[in-house]
């Protein structure tokens, strides 16, 4: 064996294996190999914000493994993501494993895996970019510092066990002032006036008409000052105008015809695949991510083996390869036609500073369709695959060419025009598909569509009506956001990355700040308090202005143009001044108490919403007298379920045993409660390796979770990591564990010290910080 790549996942390394071949060894480091230490700030703001470093607990057995391989290896590629994690991750893989006097560690980079691309890389490899290490290192401190400095000031001021982070927090604050928008909303009544109008043959097709002008001033004038943008505002007054109008003969004034091209979407980049997959598939954030990752890692293709479907996912370039435009040329013509290709690919221009080393999201193979593979690939896979090729493909068509049909119906009194009136019947007619014929980008808010094809008429011609309706509207206030404009404004107000979208969404609500009510984003009451005092006591950390300042210079320090240390203690100064001086009011905040038609049964005074540090609840008003408490129906969005019966029976009743979820999880019960109360943890179906009872749940005085037996306190056998019943597929041990591991990672681990075994599970984090 002559050389050694390393790269971050298991199903990554299995794609370029086979592609490099028996003369290459491809190991996967699981992620990030080290970071910050968890217990401890890691950052000396006294030395220049010097950080420490540490092996990830659980990783030191990665590290052996890829010293001991580095030792037998003349070169050593190291082949992670190309963007700053990856850069992050190759930096502290290099550190560990370089031996003295050698020189054989190189960094090589692609965006997609293929073998063309793989193979061009390895013969050209370079040197880690310090300078994107640099940027990488500057949003961890920056998101340390928040995140530790930050959540024991809420602690004090709302309760324990809160955080905030840099980006997290402004996104929250989008939700609040949308919330708060809404609920400062006042609507307007305003009235519109429809009719059927059709030529005076009888056998004429209908078509509808508006009124668009009365006495010389628009029906609607969105453009006006507010009270003024309505011409009828209430029912007495469209009356009115029905009434006139039906008096008077209607006639065609004016016929505009225009043909305009549509131009079609650009390839997906990452904000962009979310937000459709959004509105498409209905994924989360983080599900779109997840799955593209095993789209771009390799899937497996039947006697073809693990391939990579598409290019990198973390993205904001809209560059195309010129070899991937023309092989999507030569598709079209052959599908479509030529009539359906443009002249030239098409170029679509990417912001300021956007990745243009990277290259937008599309399938890597053109032969490899999703209906050809679909056999292969999962639910969601397929799904995701197919919105990436259709988009990518339709992104290099034609225009489409629609004419748009608008016919001015004047109104007439004894046969003279009746001035300032007017009526218009619009329609369109799409006369050349285009790219319309792959894909049509979906919209989250829908709007009025267009008409369809109009009869043809004459300038002149006389024309009847018949049922004139005046419909009431009032104005709405601003939608709250869907996770696809969540996206969507982050990225337009420069708030996060590509890389942070899904985790700044996700985030928010597993932190409990945000909810989704039938698919849109409202804050809770604690997080409209963390909100309001985070807005009080540090305007400028979570100013939208000062953020997107804050992710330029992140970009500036990865293009060598400033200084990491700088950008960091510029920020540090003022955001520690405010914390002092916000840490001397000791005054409490907390979420306030929300009445309910609920009344307590110990003592029938009303029942409030509480929020309590495992989320919402319901108790007595009447505390500290009476302290009744019980948890809240339907919490979180799920309705409470009935007890889950089971085979055991109570052993102080002889009732059988159901099981129930309290405030820490499930929980077995007797089901004669509250005659009898007796409880016991729920059995993990995996036994003890000491005496072969059972392993179960328990808490700690701290409230954290572990996993001991059941014949305690005869045995005390225990782990903090979660038993699973499944035996280790190296060393066959009975049980593997799950752990999360720093750096958010989610692993199946053997306990076998000798074993070693981990597989990261795909998809599936935490984080100490918002990015």
């Amino acid at each position: 064996m002559s050389s050694l790549v390393i790269v971050e996942s298991p199903a990554k390394a299995k794609t370029i294996s086979k592609i490099l071949g028996k003369d290459f060894l491809v190991k996967a480091s699981v992620g990030h190999v080290k970071d910050l230490p968890e217990k401890d700030l890691g950052v000396d703001v006294e030395r220049n914000f010097a950080p420490t470093y540490i092996v990830i607990p659980g990783k030191e057995q990665v590290i052996k493994d890829l010293k001991r391989e580095a030792k037998k290896a003349e070169r050593i590629f190291l082949a992670t993501d190309p963007d700053r994690e990856g850069e992050a991750i190759a930096y502290h893989i290099a550190e560990e494993i370089r031996q003295p006097k050698k020189n054989n560690i190189f960094r090589v980079a692609f965006h997609e895996i293929t073998a063309k691309s793989v193979k061009e890389a390895i013969d050209h490899p370079g040197a880690v970019d310090t300078d994107k290490v640099d940027a990488q290192q500057a949003r961890r401190i920056l998101d340390r510092l928040v995140g530790y400095k930050l959540s024991p000031f809420l602690w004090k001021k709302v309760r324990r066990g809160l955080s905030a982070g840099r980006v997290q927090s402004v996104a929250v604050r989008l939700v609040v002032d949308r919330e708060r928008e809404i609920e400062a909303f006042n609507k307007e009544e305003y009235w519109t006036i429809e009719t059927s109008v059709q030529q005076l043959d009888a056998a004429a097709q209908p078509f509808a008409a508006r009124l668009y002008r009365y006495n010389d001033r628009l029906v609607v004038d969105r453009d006006a000052d507010e009270g003024k943008r309505f011409l009828i505002t209430n029912a007495d007054d469209a009356a009115k105008i029905v009434a006139d109008i039906a008096s008077k003969e209607f006639y065609v004034a004016d016929i505009d015809k225009k043909l305009r091209k549509r131009s079609p979407y650009p390839p997906f980049i990452t904000s962009t695949l979310q937000q459709e997959a959004a509105r498409k598939l209905r994924f989360a954030a983080k599900k779109t991510m997840m799955v593209a990752q095993q789209l771009y890692e390799g899937v497996e293709l039947g006697a073809e083996g693990a391939v990579g479907l598409i290019t990198y996912m973390r993205t904001d370039s809209f560059r195309i390869a010129p070899e991937a435009q023309e092989w999507a040329r030569e598709l079209i013509a052959a599908k479509f036609g030529k009539d359906y290709l443009p002249d030239k690919p098409p170029i679509y221009k990417s912001r300021g500073n956007a990745q243009e080393a990277h290259e937008a999201i599309r399938p890597t193979y053109p032969d490899k369709s999703p209906d050809a593979i679909k056999k292969f690939l999962t639910k969601d896979q397929f799904s995701l695959y197919q919105l990436i090729w259709n988009r990518f493909i339709a992104s290099q068509m034609a225009p489409a060419q629609l004419e748009h049909t608008t016919y001015s119906i004047g109104l007439k009194d004894a046969g003279k025009p009746v001035a300032g009136a007017e009526l218009r019947a619009t329609g369109m007619v799409i006369r050349f598909t285009g790219f319309m014929a792959l894909y049509i980008e979906s919209r989250d808010d829908i709007e009025e569509e267009e008409g369809g094809l109009l009869p043809p008429v004459k300038e002149q011609e006389s024309l009847r009506h018949t049922d004139i309706v005046p419909s009431q509207h009032f104005t709405q206030p601003p939608p709250r956001y869907t996770e696809a404009t969540l996206v969507k404004t982050l990225e337009e107000k420069g708030i996060g990355r590509p890389s942070t979208y899904a985790s700044i969404l996700s985030v928010i609500q597993d932190r409990k700040y945000v909810q989704k009510i039938e698919n849109r984003f409202s804050p809770t009451e604690l997080g409209v308090v963390v909100n309001d005092l985070l807005v009080d006591k540090f305007p400028e950390l979570i100013d939208y202005s000062f953020t997107a300042t804050m992710e330029n210079e992140l970009d500036e320090i990865e293009t060598a143009k400033m200084k990491w240390t700088r950008v960091v203690k510029d920020f540090y100064t003022p955001f520690n001044k405010d914390l002092i001086e916000a840490s001397k009011d000791t005054t409490k905040v907390k979420p306030e108490d929300i009445p309910t038609d609920e009344t307590c049964d110990k003592c029938g005074s009303p029942m409030v919403i509480k929020w309590g540090r495992h989320g919402r609840f319901m108790a007595c008003s009447g505390y500290p007298k009476c302290k009744s408490t019980r948890p809240l129906e339907g919490e979180g969005g799920q309705p409470q379920t009935e007890p889950e019966m089971t085979d055991e029976t109570c052993d102080k009743c002889g009732s059988p045993m159901v099981i129930k979820r309290g405030r820490f999880g499930k929980f077995m019960a007797c089901s004669r409660y509250p005659e009898c109360k007796n409880t016991k943890p729920v059995p993990t179906g995996v036994k003890c390796p000491t005496d072969g009872g059972d392993l179960v749940e328990r808490k700690s005085k701290r409230g954290k979770a572990f996993w001991s037996c059941s014949n305690y306190p005869n045995c005390t056998y225990a782990t903090w990591y979660k038993p699973l019943p499944q035996p280790c597929p190296q060393c066959k041990a009975p049980f593997i564990v799950e752990k999360w591991l720093k750096g958010g990672q989610k692993f199946h681990a053997c306990l076998n010290k000798e074993c070693g075994y981990k597989q990261e599970v795909s998809g599936e984090t935490i984080q100490d910080s918002n990015e």
